[in-house]
């Protein structure tokens, strides 16, 4: 049951008491969940009791198969009318998550509305949906099942997080959940349980929009309830401790009638920059900063103040002294001579090493060889040179020298600059953009941030689209024309086919193919980067860094994009 826990779908935990804008359409669950208690009637996740009947759950059991693909394997949850399972894709052979609930369930219609809107995102940082589907009075939806991966619920079992890892927590969700909302998804029910961290240490979000249109949840503010949904998962990585007065998600409350404390009063040693960006993000529940600070009421807000911090650095690694340097027989000095056999198994006999020369002779000895060696290499230096010039005095010819062209410069070179751009853009040939929000992200100087194609089902060439025959990727701005000497380019993932074109000097704003004639690279199968130095500089101004193909992405899909690029002069 432990793979469970780090990939079973947070549906059914439990809340606390915190009052919030999400609300319940449906009655309070009266199924068993197999791995919570459920949730409060006062939680987001519940709504009043009594009101109305509970939709039966589908009667299914381990081993029956879903389009005669995907075996359910063992039931994870079953509640309010639906339930959840990890399941087996027997066609790609793989382990995956199904929700399943009946066709006639009052949230069917919104379940797989929200399904299909979470799979259009194609964002890597949540857990992706592979399917939704209705079909033999089942409504169903597919999603990643991630083994490898840990619930944040069980990595604050083992205690409060390290600064570092709090510090990529809220960036890197803040930052996911900014880009959902732009695309006007939110998530509503955004748990401990709902993230996970990957062996990497990226952390992934589950149950976009599906685990609230499971529960019913809406909300009159989406954008203020996730922003404080991130403020309270800050908390809690912070001190252990639910930012609210009741016990939730095995995380003991704050104590009863003191109110929402800094994370910095409740334990000591906690990060204060963290401690107040915490209280920033909660401050709509009436939590208040320790500084004038404005509160952050948005993902995008909470995620730009995030930024603004100085980086918090991972701690130094801890390296454990090495044993006790041990000589072997050889530099002991006994080697080819017979060792000394211990006289007892607890008292072994060491042989001391033979004295060094010290008398008279010995020092005359070894000042003659010195010379002597001395003597030879200054002799076999003069006769090599005598040969060089004898040879080329036969030939009547002068001796080359190391003198360059009369006014030539025979410095070193000098090393390649990052040279500075302004401004970047979506290469759109067809007019329509794809990720235009994140291509920021190529330029930030973050390698942890990038642009992303969606996921393409079918055809590596962006879904062999019409509007995508060129690809896709990004047109970077210099300002002015500049000699580029060379590009460094860091690619979200490996095995893209790439290449990298320049436009003339005097070209204004290029937008097709036909607009970048200079090749600064061949059109290949690039690695996790695209580095080149150029023989002879090219003077430009726009710079296309073009994807034509992208790799497969493990789940019959194909997605790929940019992390970062350096223009070198």
């Amino acid at each position: 049951m432990a793979e469970r826990s780090t990939a079973a779908v947070d549906v059914a935990d439990n809340d606390g008491d915190k009052p919030s804008a999400a609300k319940a359409d449906e009655a309070t669950p009266e199924g068993t969940s197999q791995d919570s208690e459920g949730a409060s009637p006062e939680s987001p996740g519940g709504g009043p009791a009594g009101a109305g009947p509970v939709p039966a759950t589908p009667d299914l059991h381990s081993g029956h198969k879903l389009a005669g693909r995907y075996r359910l394997e063992e039931c994870v949850t079953r509640l309010d009318g639906f339930s959840s399972w990890r399941a087996v894709d027997e066609k790609l052979r793989r382990a995956v998550g199904v929700h399943l609930l009946t066709a006639d369930h009052p949230r069917a219609r919104s379940v797989l509305a929200a399904a299909r809107s979470s799979a259009l995102l194609g964002d890597p940082r949540f857990v992706q949906v592979l399917d939704a589907v209705e079909e033999n009075d089942l409504v169903y939806v597919v999603h990643e099942w991630l083994p490898d991966a840990t619930e944040l619920t069980a990595l604050l079992a083992a205690g409060p997080l390290e600064a570092h890892d709090a510090y990529q927590l809220v960036s890197q969700v803040s930052q996911a959940m900014a880009a959902a909302h732009r695309e006007g998804l939110a998530h509503l029910r955004l748990t401990p349980g709902a993230v996970l961290r990957s062996s990497t240490g990226q952390y992934r979000i589950r149950g976009l929009a599906v685990n609230a249109a499971l529960r019913g949840i809406t909300a009159d503010q989406p954008l203020r309830t996730d922003t404080e949904a991130i403020g309270a998962l800050l908390y809690a990585a912070l001190t252990r401790r639910w930012p609210y007065e009741s016990d939730a998600y095995g995380l003991a409350g704050l104590p009863k009638d003191l109110g929402l404390i800094p994370p910095d009063q409740v334990r000591a040693g906690v990060h204060r920059g963290l401690s107040e960006l915490a209280m920033r993000a909660l401050v709509n529940d009436g939590a208040t900063a320790s500084r004038q600070e404005q509160p952050c009421t948005t993902p995008d807000e909470l995620a730009k103040a995030v930024a603004a911090m100085p980086r918090i650095l991972p701690p130094e690694p801890v390296f454990t002294a090495p044993p006790e340097y041990q000589r072997t027989t050889y530099q002991q000095g006994t080697y080819g001579r017979p060792s000394v056999r211990p006289t007892s198994a607890t008292q072994p006999v060491v042989t001391a090493p033979p004295p060094p020369l010290q008398s008279r002779t010995g020092k005359a000895l070894k000042w003659a060889v010195s010379a002597l060696l001395i003597a030879a290499l200054g002799l076999g230096s003069w006769q090599l040179a005598e040969t060089v010039l004898n040879r080329d005095n036969d030939s009547g010819e002068p001796a080359p020298t190391q003198t360059t062209e009369e006014g030539a410069d025979d410095k070193v070179p000098a090393a390649l600059k990052d040279l500075r751009i302004v401004d970047a853009e979506e290469f759109t040939p067809s007019g329509s953009g794809i990720q235009q929000q994140d291509v920021p992200n190529t330029i930030d100087g973050k390698p942890d941030t990038a642009w992303v194609t969606p996921r393409y089902v079918g055809y590596a060439n962006f879904g062999n689209l019409a509007n995508r025959k060129q690809g896709s990727g990004i047109i970077v701005d210099l300002g002015s024309a500049q000699d580029v000497s060379g590009i460094d380019i860091k690619m979200y993932r490996s095995q893209q086919k790439a290449e990298v074109l320049a436009a003339d000097a005097n070209a204004s704003q290029p937008t097709s193919l036909s607009d970048f004639p200079h090749r600064l690279t061949n059109l290949e199968t690039t690695g996790s980067t695209l580095h080149k130095t150029l023989t002879e500089p090219v003077r430009t101004r726009y710079i296309l860094v073009r994807i034509a193909e992208l790799p497969p992405d493990g789940s019959s899909g194909f997605r790929g994009g940019i992390s970062e690029i350096s223009v070198l002069g």
